[in-house]
């Protein structure tokens, strides 16, 4: 291959076959050095560059006796002239290299293989986004040519056809498309829609015949020929083959074909008969079709739904859906892939008959077989495979939310069946090992891949249930009630039957008798909801009916029954009481004397702990924890009846804080029972309430002003003597921990407990916790205009000042205990373990691995390991941390009396912000989720004094933090090869993500220009200072916007953000900065200064992003604000257009040109984005309209956007669906309709 060297100039009219044969084979050679590859490339390329390029490409191309891998060559450097040459060349040219593809194509038969085949078709596309419509009228004619050919020429043209379809109105928006306009997309409408449909739709209106050749148009024609190949495929594998290609095509254009074309082709009917082939392929491709119909059925004016989606409902078609769906049920020990496909896909089709169903029930027709497509969508429900089920479940929630559906026979025939289905699907299928035999769970491990996607998808399958209960009690109370409740007594009193009997020693917080408890409280708490909101809807503020009092009396002595059990599962007792809480407060809420036996009830509960086996011990916590919370929730409800019995409940109270008096935390929660019933009684009289609330307090903020707590506050090494971690420095050090790889196996010594036991009593003895708890008494589920709200409000005035210096002094300190330079008793080369000791172990759904009761069992193993001191430490100083955050919060709910304070928000800055980069990124992020409602409240009248500094040292950390980690993480990927790291840094890199979301949807949230004011006392001209009065009756955006200490760090983290590698992030930030390009166009000087910033930074970002292949896909976002700024700077400034001029390979005269075709575009966003993208098309990252058209994944393995939906975030179970909407300004715009 020495050749390459010998002649660098080779091309001169003649090209060697066979270099170009042995290159090609020098490439493909997985043996080849890469230095030889490399050469053969280069020679390769060098033919391209050729003016004579488009020549010898058709010549290799169509001389059939090369390789195909030759003849495929030919065709990419055709394709490559036509992509990158074609504005270069005259009419002439593109006419002769035009003729060169029409001939190629022509040519085409059954022997050329597949990839030649589709790169002929991809030429042509490319000719037609260029020249179509415009200088090449015949192409439709050309193609109807080739039509009446063979069934390669028929297929030639399908991959055209569809090409065209996925390139001018697919999501991934083709450059070269949008560069066109609408003209293109008028164009494939008109080729597309039978002249009858358009004669009929627009006959005012001049149509564009010039583009169409003959009347059918392709609609008709694929319609036709499926037909024709259906009848024939029994026999004849090529006819089979073509109806599959047909669909494919028709899949396309489901998208934005005129509604009215699609049944004058007959198409529904013929879609059926391919559902009834025997042949898979077809099948499933008919469903593809069916799907993306039904999925953007928004334009469907009555008519057209009648037409194209009434036949769905007819016995005969929903016959064929049953049976097609239970031949594609396959055996769960031995799934058929094809048929599993086919029987998701088809789950997808009957959820979108259904959802329509719902929009648009006074369209169905009347004779239509509502009952036995109701019976398909049970029979969908009942399938093991949750992912198949789930649309099923969605489907009811909508028919049940429906007034015009909910009630109709056929509806309600089939409720008992639904609930029976939903109160067996109600399990926690997390909580069952991944090799368990239950057939839900082989499906599952079979369809979702990572624990966060599970996690995602069970929570949307678990809520679609709950929701189905809920519904069919409110609408059935008695009979389903009755049903429910005799269920769960049935499976709560013979919990144990066939399972061992309790023992603490083996016990599990996953044990099956507390999962089939679990199920059958979560069904019973659903019909709750369904209980209370009846009860609501008859009126109960009068007399309670016959039906009403029968439900009540029977809810009030099954819970009665359930209460006089035993249980010695500690689990199974939180579980129970929470059920009989929430009829308390539900169903029951009216009935004082329950709540007060419910109330008595939990306060009398007592289980023994035994620390000797850690996860009973942590079960019986949690018991103990949430008994004061729902006494807590009964005594907000009750608190009018129980200040009745007032002095009972404090004697109650006041033995039950006997029985742990050295427990202050939780003798501070029983105490706020007694302050929640005086404070929001309203029977009790102002004065002498308030002085006895105040008296709660007294001891709380003395111990905020003791001298000790301030002088331990005034260091850092007596901070940590606060805390009980004055040794932890010296116990490390001593024991060389950071030699130990994993301190999960390493028992902890006495020294070690002992120092653990301290930071435990330590905390106890803090006013925070207390604090937390009688200020989230005085504010929580308050009305803020109530008399409780306003008596909080003056109970706390006074004591805020009080408590807020050493609060500040507190957060700070955490936060600084966090960074390696103020743990000076450690040598230099154990700094790292700082960081060690410091990161949180924490579950959360999207980021964690395993179930949550997993996590909290691996936790509990490690207790007594160095493991578990470095947790004491890390759990001692975010207590004080993100309790100091709470403290902050409910102060804020207080108003004015906690902002208007003017001395506080610099203090307040320092304690958050100063030290904030050394906290790791999921601290980091959970203290922003825990600020963002404090800045977002300030009310109109602080702004000025409040926000400036808290939002500039905000932004400046976030800005430091974000781009220090986004560093190390893209670093330490390039340096990794160990497989365990990867998978640390893949954790890593997703709370990363989530941080720079939250800081991004902070960003989001000051800045939306809807957002409404919060609450609060009117600003007048006189409060307002330094020229903002004028803003400051604005929203938030405004005043940002007018504050340039604000303004500045925010634009500098939102250019940074633009290249950090998140693309929800990302996505988000070229929005808002897309926002806040039209507000800087004054002659301001500071419009003027963050003009050249957004000209110059912004701009860089942009492009940079751009260019690298990671944001492929955010292309469109990127070029779009590229659009924004050069279309709204240009006339103000050079700069944008010097930056793009300042670019490899870029003429003045193209950007000058782009900048004009701009401003002709100035109101069609996607022509402005063809003309950024094409502009800057050789600096792109791999092109969108390439994406999965080199290697295309597995069809079986790719998901619908229903399936990502279930597995990524929270449904709008009864809301509207939102509609994917396909670019359909060709549709829009035809013929001049609006």
């Amino acid at each position: 291959m020495s050749d390459y060297d010998k002649d660098p100039n080779h091309v001169n009219g003649l090209v060697s076959t066979d270099q170009i044969r042995r290159a090609l084979e020098v490439i493909h050679d997985a043996r080849s050095p890469n230095s030889l590859r490399q050469k053969a490339s280069d020679y390769l390329e060098q033919i391209k560059s050729d003016e004579e390029a488009p020549y010898h490409g058709y010549q290799l191309a169509a001389d059939r006796s090369q390789a195909s891998v030759v003849r495929h060559y030919g065709l990419s450097v055709l394709e490559n002239a036509v992509r990158h040459h074609w504005a270069d060349y005259s009419l002439e040219q593109s006419t002769m290299v035009r003729d060169w593809e029409l001939s190629l194509a022509q040519t085409v038969t059954d022997q050329d293989p597949f990839y030649i085949r589709t790169k002929i078709a991809s030429i042509w596309v490319e000719i037609a986004k260029r020249s179509w419509a415009l200088n090449w009228m015949d192409m439709d004619e050309r193609l109807v040519r080739l039509w009446d050919g063979s069934l390669a020429s028929k297929e030639l043209v399908l991959t055209i056809l569809e090409t065209l379809s996925e390139d001018v109105f697919g999501h991934h928006e083709d450059s070269t498309a949008g560069l066109r306009g609408t003209d293109i997309g008028r164009a494939c409408v008109d080729i597309f829609t039978p002249m009858s449909v358009l004669l009929e739709q627009f006959p005012s209106q001049e149509t564009s015949i010039n583009v169409r050749y003959g009347e059918e148009g392709w609609l008709s024609r694929m319609a036709d020929l499926l037909e024709l190949c259906i009848s024939k495929e029994g026999s004849n594998a090529p006819e089979r083959a073509c109806a599959v290609k047909i669909l494919g095509t028709l899949r396309s254009v489901m998208a934005w074909a005129i509604p009215r074309s699609i049944s004058t082709s007959n198409l529904v009917t013929r879609l059926c008969q391919c559902l009834a082939s025997p042949y898979l392929p077809i099948q499933l491709a008919a469903v593809d079709v069916l799907y993306s119909l039904y999925n953007h059925s928004s334009r469907f004016a009555d008519r057209d739904f009648k037409e194209l989606v009434g036949p769905m409902y007819m016995h005969d078609t929903v016959d064929l859906l049953q049976r097609l769906y239970e031949w594609s049920c396959v055996d769960v020990n031995d799934i058929d892939e094809e048929k599993y496909s086919l029987s998701k896909k088809l789950s997808e089709v009957v959820y979108n008959i259904g959802r329509l169903l719902e929009e648009r029930p006074n369209l169905v027709p009347v004779d239509s077989s509502l009952d036995s497509f109701l019976r398909l969508l049970i029979h969908v429900a009942k399938d093991n495979s949750l992912q198949v089920s789930i649309t099923a479940l969605h489907v009811w929630v909508k028919i049940l939310s429906s007034e015009k559906l909910a009630s109709l026979p056929p509806v309600t025939s089939l409720l008992g069946e639904l609930l029976e289905v939903c109160s067996q699907r109600v399990i926690k299928y997390e909580a069952l090992p991944e090799d368990s035999p239950n057939p839900s769970i082989i499906f599952l491990n079979q369809d979702l891949n990572t624990m966060p996607e599970r996690h995602a998808f069970l929570g949307n399958y678990m809520r679609f249930c709950k929701m189905i209960v809920e519904r069919i009690v409110r609408q059935q109370p008695v009979d389903a009630l009755y049903h429910i409740l005799s269920q769960a007594e049935q499976v709560i009193t013979h919990l144990y039957d066939g399972e061992l009997a309790f023992n603490v020693q083996t016990y599990t917080r996953t044990s099956v008798p507390f999962l089939r408890l679990d199920a059958q409280c979560s069904v019973v708490e659903a019909a709750q909801k369904g209980a209370a909101k009846w009860l609501t809807s008859q009126g109960r503020g009068g007399t309670i009916g016959h039906e009403e009092d029968v439900i009540l009396q029977n809810l009030k002595v099954w819970t009665g029954r359930i209460l006089q059990l035993q249980f010695e599962d500690p689990l199974v007792k939180e579980r129970v009481i929470q059920l009989a809480v929430g009829f308390a407060t539900g169903p029951l809420k009216l009935d004082t004397e329950f709540a007060s036996s419910v109330f008595e009830y939990i306060l009398n509960v007592r289980f023994h702990d035994d620390p000797g086996f850690p996860a009973y011990s942590e079960a019986v916590k949690d018991l103990q924890g949430i008994c004061i919370h729902e006494l807590q929730r009964l005594t907000m409800s009750f608190a009018d009846y129980l200040i009745t019995i007032f002095d009972d409940i404090e004697r109650k109270v006041t033995r039950v804080i006997q029985e742990f008096p050295q427990d202050d935390h939780r003798r501070s929660r029983y105490y706020s029972l007694l302050f929640i019933i005086t404070h929001r009684a309203t029977s009790v009289d102002p004065g002498p309430r308030q002085e006895r609330l105040e008296m709660f307090l007294q001891p709380l903020v003395a111990q905020w002003q003791s001298d000790e707590l301030t002088n331990s506050l005034a260091s850092f090494d007596s901070f940590c003597e606060l805390l009980g971690c004055g040794g932890i420095q010296q116990y490390v050090s001593q024991r060389a921990l950071h030699q130990i790889p994993d301190w999960s196996t390493c028992p902890l010594d006495d020294e070690g407990k002992a120092l653990r036991a301290h930071m435990q009593d330590a905390i106890e003895r803090l006013p925070l916790r207390a604090t937390k708890m009688f200020l989230s008494a005085s504010v929580e589920k308050l009305d803020p205009k109530s008399p409780a709200s306003e008596l909080a409000r003056r109970l706390w005035q006074s004591n805020i000042p009080l408590i807020l210096p050493n609060l500040l002094r507190l957060v700070s300190q955490a936060h600084a205990f966090h960074d390696p330079l103020n743990w000076n008793g450690l040598p230099p080369e154990m700094s790292g373990i700082v960081r060690r000791i410091l990161t949180d172990r924490f579950w959360q759904v999207g980021i964690s691995t395993g179930s949550r009761d997993e996590f909290y069992a691996k936790v509990g193993d490690t207790k007594n390991s160095v493991e578990g001191l470095a947790s004491s430490v890390r759990a001692t100083v975010r207590a004080v941390r993100e309790t100091g955050y709470k403290l902050l919060f409910y102060m804020s709910l207080l108003g004015e009396h906690f902002y208007s304070y003017k001395e506080l928000s610099v203090p307040l800055a320092q304690a958050l912000f100063t030290d904030a980069c050394a906290l790791s990124t999921h601290q980091l992020a959970v203290m922003i989720e825990s600020i963002r409602p404090i800045i977002e409240s300030c009310p109109v009248a602080s702004r000025t004094h409040f926000l400036p500094p808290i939002l500039a040292s905000l932004f400046e950390q976030l800005d430091r933090k974000a781009a220090a980690e986004w560093e190390r993480i893209e670093q330490s990927t390039r340096e990794s090869e160990d497989r365990a790291s990867l998978s640390e840094e893949m954790r890593d890199e997703s709370i990363l993500r989530q941080m720079t979301y939250s800081s991004v949807m902070l960003v989001v949230g000051l800045l939306d220009p809807h957002r409404p004011n919060p609450p609060g006392p009117e600003v007048t001209n006189g409060t307002a200072s330094n020229g903002l009065a004028h803003v400051e009756h604005g929203n938030i955006r405004d005043f940002v916007i007018a504050t340039p200490e604000i303004l500045k760090p925010l634009i500098i983290f939102c250019t940074h953000a633009i290249r950090m590698r998140d693309t929800r992030s990302c996505s988000l930030i070229t929005r808002v900065l897309g926002s806040l390009v039209k507000e800087f166009t004054s002659l301001a000087e500071i419009d003027t200064e963050v003009r050249e910033f957004i000209s110059t930074e912004v701009l860089k970002a942009c492009v940079t992003s751009l260019h690298d292949p990671y944001f492929v896909d955010l292309q469109k976002d990127l070029a779009q604000l590229i659009a924004s700024i050069l279309l709204t700077y240009s006339p103000k400034t050079h700069t944008p257009r010097e930056i793009i001029l300042s670019l490899p390979s870029m003429p003045a005269e193209k950007i000058d040109g782009a900048i004009q075709q701009l401003y002709k575009a100035h109101n069609n966003t996607r022509q402005q984005r063809a003309i950024v993208l094409d502009l800057l098309e050789s600096l792109r990252g791999v092109r969108i309209s390439e994406q999965g058209r080199i290697a295309k994944p597995d069809p079986k393995k790719v998901r619908s956007a229903i399936q990502e939906r279930y597995m990524t975030v929270e449904v709008q179970a009864d809301g509207k669906e939102k509609e994917p909407s396909p670019d359909l300004t060709g549709v829009a715009d035809m013929f001049g309709q609006p």
